[in-house]
């Protein structure tokens, strides 16, 4: 591929790339004090890991769950560029306010700023044309990245360039040469991938201010930000420009607008811009930065962007071996906290589903809910860390509901994409209103998992006539009806929970609708085309990428899309020893995945795919069986070889977090195999102790003793001081706090192999 050839040419530049790191994290030997009560754990984050090979991650600044994320956009040069930034690039075009980070399709990109020296033209160029643009070769021997904050050099420009960042505000620092001919470049056309502009707007209000927006279609079909700018200094001059000529005033509406302000400076002059975006209008774009922003002090909201993470990154402080496992875990730990971000301004305006603007509500809305990825481990892992903002993520995706008729599948920028399959939302909302967390409308709820379950759409009409989706009426069948059974067996928990039998009953028999596509003389899960018929031919190793009956996935992959109900799917192989034997077998199976087959489809160990989520749980399912230490194998293998503390240290997309949810609880030593019955599964931890903050001032400690790479094998647990034998632990456990002590071996013990201690379906 293309973008594997772009990869492999950037390690010529190593040397470079680990003077780079150098700046990532001082002090990395020690916890040092940040304050009083919080340790200085950024130090161990590096935001480089997953910017090359097909990580997708963002770099550059932001804060926890931010509107704002602050960057650099490179070119859009294909796939691995999907967050606008990949590594093995070396032009940057502007640095832009809102970023994804590790999806499959690139979008958003709004509002880039570019400082520059001398004549430049206000339009798009291609990357060999760059200099015919607003290009600037840049080297990463200048970068400086940690979180909360950014820097580069511009090679072409001579100007340096230093990003921090609010919750919705962009703080910019530029530092010229001396120059009578300096600008600043607001350039409303440019975005990242599919994104286009459909209608711009900027204005200059004063010589220091600047306002706009910025309508766009891309991923989010109807797109729509607002900004507010502010300079440090006035403006010698300030034009506007559609990309084919400059225009006259200070105003302009055009598809592709853009705004110069020149500058004369003096040789290492600073001029500061600092730019809010609000999703509902300039007013209110101008109130976030009064609220957020209203003062100069670039140095102490660099620190206040970095007490901001290491206050979430503090509820889970952990200690290990290495500094390259800290930097693993810490990292993965700030990816999930990218997103979901916030999409309402501070006085809690938001434009909702129905493009109406929704003023002051009761929660905090949020955006980008990448949930066929998220609710595997991302959410269940928020429940513990992020209670609060949980029930904010479920109270957004019920406003969801109501403006939209339906939950969310895949939401972003008040957008639904509808990418991917299933309902994930019911089974996100399921799980949190089974914890109990607290402010969310258990009525609405209900409600809205019910309705969104008995639509027609989407496949779902074939699901309620004949129990599962025929092969040749949709695409993607297979993917499509598992996935529709985990979301209906979440709900039917909920109508179990709340004694509503009927819905139980009906629900229930859904979430095991997943034998019927099970083929019992392959045994694969596979698509069919009647009651009598499965498709044909059928190849367990082939892929098409959204042409056949799986989602990125194959045969192998999909058959143990099963988290709901393990011991059923144990049943449809005829008992422990046959689902052992081919769960074996998926870790050696070798075939080819074909031509078409999605790259998503990465990782491989055998036919497991690390890379794409579907996979995530499977490794865990050994515990289902008694034979934990097959987990402990596999789960060490994973981290040890498809997470590494450098550039392409992800084996696929970081999927908005879900890649790294996986991490932070395999490192700890447990994983919700099944995302709403609020049961972890037990692993291999590769830490040496933990504390998790759970809310109350209350913490959960787990402590391993002679952990090592050769004692990787739990030989005994004890919770609260009494000896625990089950091969899972609870929510309500880990959330009333306590201590968790494991002791580890270098061989397999018969911990958690009694039927007994097994984790099951219903907790």
């Amino acid at each position: 591929m293309k973008n594997k050839k772009l990869f492999r040419n950037s390690i010529k530049g190593l040397l470079v790339c680990l003077f780079a790191a150098s700046f990532i994290q001082p002090c990395i030997g020690k916890q040092t004090k940040k304050s009083s009560h919080l340790l200085n754990l950024t130090q161990y984050v590096n935001p480089y890991i997953g910017t090359a090979g097909h990580g997708h991650a963002f770099l550059g600044a932001n804060v926890p769950f931010g509107l704002v994320q602050l960057g650099p956009n490179n070119y859009t040069r294909g796939w691995d560029w999907c967050s606008g930034y990949h590594y093995s690039d070396s032009i940057v075009t502007g640095f832009g306010h809102m970023h994804l980070s590790g999806t499959g399709i690139g979008d958003l990109g709004d509002i880039s700023l570019m400082p520059a020296i001398g004549q430049v033209t206000t339009k798009q160029s291609a990357p060999e044309q760059y200099l015919s643009g607003l290009g600037s070769l840049y080297h990463h021997a200048t970068e400086k990245v940690r979180p909360g904050y950014y820097a580069v050099h511009l090679d072409r420009y001579n100007v340096n360039v230093e990003l921090t960042a609010t919750q919705r505000c962009g703080f910019h620092k530029y530092t010229f040469p001396a120059s009578s001919d300096a600008k600043v470049v607001i350039n409303l056309e440019s975005g990242i991938g599919w994104d286009n502009p459909m209608e711009t707007y900027i204005t200059s209000e004063t010589d220091s201010t600047i306002s706009g927006y910025r309508f766009s279609k891309g991923w989010a079909n109807d797109q729509r930000i607002y900004f507010h700018a502010t300079f440090s200094k006035p403006f010698k001059n300030f034009i506007v420009s559609d990309t084919t000529a400059l225009k006259p005033g200070r105003t302009l509406k055009a598809r592709r607008a853009y705004g110069v302000a020149s500058f004369s400076t003096k040789a290492n002059e600073v001029i500061m811009v600092k730019v809010a975006i609000s999703p509902v209008s300039i007013e209110n774009a101008k109130a976030n930065m009064k609220a957020e922003l209203a003062g100069w002090n670039f140095k102490q909201t660099i620190s206040k962007a970095d007490e901001a993470w290491n206050r979430e990154l503090n509820k889970v402080v952990i200690k290990a071996d290495d500094a390259t496992r800290m930097r693993t875990f810490y990292t993965a730990l700030y990816h999930t906290m990218i997103a979901p971000s916030l999409f309402c301004d501070v006085n809690k305006d938001y434009r909702g589903a129905d493009k109406n603007t929704h003023k002051n509500a009761t929660f905090t809305n949020y955006t980008t809910f990448s949930l066929w990825d998220t609710y595997r481990a991302a959410h269940p892992l928020f429940t513990i860390l992020q209670p609060e903002r949980s029930a904010d993520f479920v109270n957004t995706m019920l406003a969801i509901y109501q403006q939209q008729g339906e939950l969310p599948v895949w939401h972003l920028m008040g957008n639904e994409t509808y990418c991917m399959v299933g309902c994930p939302a019911v089974t996100v909302i399921a799980d949190a209103y089974l914890k109990g967390l607290k402010g969310i409308d258990k009525k609405l709820a209900y409600e809205a998992m019910k309705k969104t379950m008995m639509q027609d759409g989407r496949g779902l009409k074939y699901v309620k006539q004949y129990g599962y989706i025929p092969a040749d009426s949709t695409v993607e069948s297979v993917a499509m009806g598992l996935e529709y059974a985990i979301a209906d067996w979440s709900l039917g928990q909920v109508a179990k929970r709340e004694a509503f039998t009927e819905d139980y009953n009906y629900f229930d028999k859904r979430g095991k609708y997943y034998r019927n596509y099970f083929d019992a003389q392959t045994g694969f899960a596979r698509g069919r085309v009647n009651d009598n018929t499965w498709r044909t031919p059928f190849n367990p190793f082939s892929s098409i990428h959204r042409q056949n009956d799986y989602t990125e996935g194959n045969g192998w992959q999909y058959t143990w899309l099963v988290p709901q109900n393990v011991e059923g799917l144990i049943g449809l192989y005829g008992g422990e020893k046959a689902f052992t034997k081919k769960l074996d077998s998926l870790f050696i199976a070798k075939g080819d995945l074909g031509a078409e087959a999605s790259p998503d489809i990465s990782g491989l160990i055998g036919q497991y795919a690390h890379g794409n989520e579907p996979s995530h749980h499977i490794t865990y399912m050994y515990a289902y069986v008694g034979q934990p230490w097959k987990t402990a194998d596999k789960v060490r293998e994973i981290m040890n070889t498809l997470y590494a503390d450098k550039f392409d240290g992800l084996c696929g997309n970081e999927d908005v977090g879900q890649m790294s949810a996986w991490y932070v609880f395999s490192a700890m030593g447990f994983y919700p195999v099944n995302p709403s019955n609020g049961c972890f599964v037990f692993g291999s931890p590769v830490i040496n102790n933990a504390t998790i903050s759970v809310g109350n001032n209350k913490t959960f400690t787990l402590n391993v003793i002679n952990n090592s790479s050769a004692n990787r094998y739990i030989q005994r647990m004890t919770l609260n001081g009494k000896t625990y034998s089950k091969s899972y632990i609870q929510y309500k456990d880990i959330m009333n706090g306590g201590k968790l002590v494991i002791e580890m071996g270098a061989k397999p013990s018969s911990w958690g192999t009694a039927p007994a201690d097994r984790p099951r379906s219903e907790m």
